[in-house]
């Protein structure tokens, strides 16, 4: 379990680095492009994201994560017990709940106007606001799974 728990916690960290990039600096460069052409960015970024490695981690922690809850429930006790399911739920609510309701909707809504100068023009100010806060949860929630999982590694 240790083992499983320190690959986890170290993926997770890798998914955490990609959301912060996007947190730190990619938004704020795809908000200083001129006109629509930063929108035009994102929908291009959002078009290639399916076909990334990030996918391949970002939904393939949904069954990691129920396994490592499972896991603990049935293996584990205490603290370790406790800090593998808070990280479970922080990445199943903390990111695949809000890319689900939040994120993804956006992206969808975005890359629908893209052919519409007049509305991608109206819209991306409100994406580019709501969409950077919704990925600072994601931020943090993946940061805090990877830190519990860590922990937990070093407990179990």
């Amino acid at each position: 379990m240790t083992w499983i728990l320190l690959v986890s916690a170290i993926l997770m960290a890798l998914v955490a680095g990609v959301f912060l990039s996007f947190s730190d600096f990619v938004m704020r460069g795809l908000a200083s492009a001129p006109g629509t052409s930063g929108a035009a960015g994102m929908v291009g970024l959002n078009r290639t994201v399916y076909r990334s490695i990030f996918m391949v981690l970002l939904l393939g922690f949904v069954p990691v994560s129920a396994a490592l809850a499972a896991m603990a429930l049935w293996q584990m006790q205490g603290a370790a017990q406790a800090l593998t399911l808070a990280g479970a739920l922080a990445y199943l609510v903390g990111v695949m709940a809000v890319t689900g309701r939040g994120n993804v909707p956006m992206n969808q809504r975005l890359d629908r106007l893209a052919d519409s100068p007049a509305e991608v023009s109206a819209y991306w100010p409100r994406y580019l606001r709501a969409w950077t806060v919704l990925n600072h949860l994601r931020v943090a929630a993946s940061a805090s799974a990877a830190l519990a999982w860590g922990v937990a590694a070093g407990l179990a």
